[in-house]
């Protein structure tokens, strides 16, 4: 996913940076398609994965509520134990 930030990738230039092999990294791929994180656009014979951000950032927002929740959280105990 950090190459695809850069942008669309072949799936073997995204393969050659990693010891797995060829079936695995594909394999990968296919999970995070699935996930809807990266979309396939079929050029030729070649295969071309492109990050979509939609999913991590719905993501995040919903993680900010309990970062929010637990800041609080974590400053009342804080308190709660500097108090004893």
């Amino acid at each position: 996913m950090d190459r695809l930030r850069a942008g669309p990738a072949p799936v073997n230039e995204l393969a050659s940076n990693f010891t797995q092999s060829r079936p695995a990294i594909s394999k990968h791929l296919g999970v995070l398609k699935g996930a809807g994180l990266v979309v396939e656009h079929r050029v030729g014979r070649e295969r071309f994965y492109e990050l979509q951000p939609m999913p991590l950032q719905n993501v995040s927002g919903w993680l900010e509520g309990y970062r929010t929740f637990w800041l609080r959280s974590i400053g009342k105990l804080k308190r709660h134990l500097e108090g004893t």
